[in-house]
């Protein structure tokens, strides 16, 4: 008996190991969703440098509480699943709402998340899944920072044209 209470342990710590490594997680059902769909879904997942598990509510409950994720552990009853991301906390979001906006997949069901520490609830999640990635917000704090520059060159060039005519 004390060996499987061992073991149990030891699940539970290297979960808990996993959530607090991991720069986001989030809890969704998948009940009724078919093989195939959750082989495309984790398929989605492992491109974009997250991991889907399916982990047993009681060892996922206790980790989350091992975490200080105490909020969530209300969220780890049925039959869920957990998709962590190593560092972009948008990605699994952004994966799991489109996933499930195909036709084989509406029965997935955001419930919570975590994101950087912090419980997030299924709106903040979904607002989370609408903004754009780590890449595409560089990007465009770079082309934002890049337009004004070159404005800024046009008329300082201009000022020094119209000082070369007086």
């Amino acid at each position: 008996m004390k060996e499987i209470i061992k073991c149990k342990e030891n699940e539970v710590a290297q979960v808990a190991e996993k959530m607090k490594n991991s720069a986001a997680l989030i809890v969704f059902k998948y009940q009724g969703l078919t093989v195939k769909s959750f082989q495309k879904l984790r398929k989605s997942m492992r491109e974009n440098g997250c991991d889907v598990a399916v982990i047993k509510n009681n060892i996922a409950s206790r980790a989350a509480k091992a975490c200080g994720y105490d909020d969530v552990t209300d969220a780890f009853s049925g039959p869920v699943a957990v998709a962590f991301a190593a560092t972009d906390v948008v990605a699994p979001a952004k994966i799991l709402f489109q996933v499930a906006a195909e036709e084989d997949c509406k029965m997935i069901e955001v419930v919570k998340g975590v994101v950087d520490g912090d419980v997030y609830s299924y709106d903040q999640v979904k607002t989370l899944s609408q903004l754009p990635s780590y890449e595409t917000l560089l990007t465009q704090l770079a082309a934002g920072m890049l337009g004004t520059l070159s404005q800024l060159s046009i008329g300082l060039n201009m000022l020094v044209e119209k000082g070369q005519e007086a």
